[in-house]
């Protein structure tokens, strides 16, 4: 497995060597720089803990700063790879060469918080009748039974805090591949709005 960590750009359209118009997500991949290798024998299980986004020393904590080595500057975002394909050290640089053989990736993300919503948004309920004199509009409806066993069951689906979640969408086609503007394309939209972090690995499933 591989990954990286990225940054949303945005979405736009191109079209295929058919002719074909494909919306894209656009990925922007800042070099990703190693900042510590672990093994079976010291952890237990291989992984490699990447780091991007520098931090002014000044700003950072001693306990957050001893995890890095000298050589490396403090870094905001850290994400840890398990099982790593590719050989690395310490302190080397990773960029978005390291996607131009996949052909699909998974992508993880926080989605967008939408706040308090009911049930007809959150959960695509269809709803009561529009007409006059209905008064079952864009309720629920009765999620309890009644004298057995007299309370609504767990995971019934109700009104509430929608979104803010970590999601992953999966099998996303990579379109093409530019390592000299740092993007990847992959075909579809990603979770998260505009600028936020992203997890990029090569897909589980394909």
């Amino acid at each position: 497995m591989k990954g990286l960590i990225a940054k949303k750009v945005g979405m736009t359209q191109v079209f295929d060597e058919n002719g074909n118009l494909t919306p894209v997500t656009v990925i922007s991949v800042e070099p990703n720089t190693v900042v510590a290798t672990k093994n079976k024998e010291n952890c237990g299980y291989d992984a490699v803990v990447l780091g991007v986004d520098d931090l002014k020393a000044g700003k950072v904590s001693k306990p957050y700063a001893g995890q890095f080595s000298e050589n490396i500057t403090p870094k905001r975002h850290l994400k840890e790879f398990r099982d790593f394909d590719v050989e690395v050290s310490v302190g080397d640089q990773l960029g978005v060469e390291l996607f131009e053989s996949s052909r699909y990736l998974d992508v993880t993300a926080t989605s967008k918080g939408k706040g308090f919503q009911g049930v007809m948004k959150r959960w695509g309920f269809h709803g009561g009748r529009a007409t006059h004199g209905s008064k079952f509009h864009r309720e629920p409806g009765g999620t309890g039974e009644c004298t057995t066993p007299g309370h609504s069951f767990k995971n019934t689906k109700l009104p509430g805090h929608m979104g803010f979640a970590r999601v992953t969408v999966q099998n996303l086609k990579v379109v093409k591949v530019d390592p000299e503007l740092k993007v990847i394309m992959v075909r579809g939209s990603v979770p998260g709005n505009k600028d936020c972090t992203l997890i990029v690995k090569t897909a589980v499933k394909k």
